[in-house]
């Protein structure tokens, strides 16, 4: 089942950076250049060590907020 998408992001690229993602898009034959920055993303991100969300989950539990920060 195909996931709904309800947020929109607008980003800004410069000519070579455009590029390097046409370039990257069609040599992995990826639908559309959201396809391709949200594969990234997701490649970038688990190199990081961020897992994906799943729906029910909160920021803590990735990371993000710093726990001692949270007690204190």
């Amino acid at each position: 089942m195909a996931t709904s998408r309800a947020e929109r992001l607008q980003i800004m690229l410069t000519d070579e950076e455009l590029r390097v993602l046409d370039d990257w898009r069609f040599e992995r034959r990826m639908p559309s250049r959201a396809a391709a920055v949200r594969e990234l993303l997701k490649r970038g991100l688990a190199v990081e060590g961020f897992k994906q969300a799943d729906s029910h989950e909160k920021s803590g539990s990735f990371g993000i907020l710093d726990e001692a920060a949270e007690t204190s």
